[in-house]
């Protein structure tokens, strides 16, 4: 069995990539300029991060999502943590970067938050938006994790250099 190139076996085809493009057209219409947040959840004791695996699209990722009119990029992280993830913060996360996610949109830009101070009050099961979702340690991250999840692991915890890019 031959393994798709990266970019390839994450790529949306079918409905799953119709309702992504249609999603992300709403998105445009509704505000001309995108802006997300993901949380890097790091527990120290474990030395493991927490990833989601959507229903639409494929491969693991962090928890995250838009940042809503009138809402500040840490509350917007702090509501897409609680519903993809359980996760309350208990202390400011730390933004570590900024990138312009140009595989989304020409107009799309995600904040990367480094958490390492939450509570999850219960694990966090399935529903219609995750289909699976857990702390992995960053030795063992599952197969399929996306390579821009991958790229911000490296670059918190390898010292690799932030892209610019998501």
């Amino acid at each position: 069995m031959t393994r798709p190139e990266p970019k390839q076996a994450f790529r949306q085809t079918g409905w799953p990539g119709l309702r992504a493009r249609l999603f992300h057209l709403y998105f445009v219409l509704r505000r001309p300029m995108t802006l997300g947040v993901r949380g890097l959840v790091h527990d120290r004791t474990s030395n493991s991060v927490f990833l989601i695996r959507h229903t639409y699209v494929p491969g693991w990722q962090l928890p995250g999502g838009g940042v809503e009119l009138g809402e500040t990029m840490i509350e917007a992280l702090a509501r897409e943590l609680s519903e993809e993830a359980n996760i309350a913060l208990t202390a400011l996360p730390v933004l570590k970067s900024m990138h312009f996610n140009r595989r989304a949109s020409r107009r799309d830009h995600v904040g990367l938050y480094l958490v390492e101070q939450f509570n999850q009050t219960a694990p966090k099961l399935p529903d219609r938006e995750i289909a699976a979702a857990g702390f992995f340690p960053l030795d063992r991250l599952p197969e399929g994790t996306t390579p821009s999840t991958l790229r911000r692991i490296a670059e918190i915890f390898g010292g690799a250099a932030a892209s610019p890019y998501w």
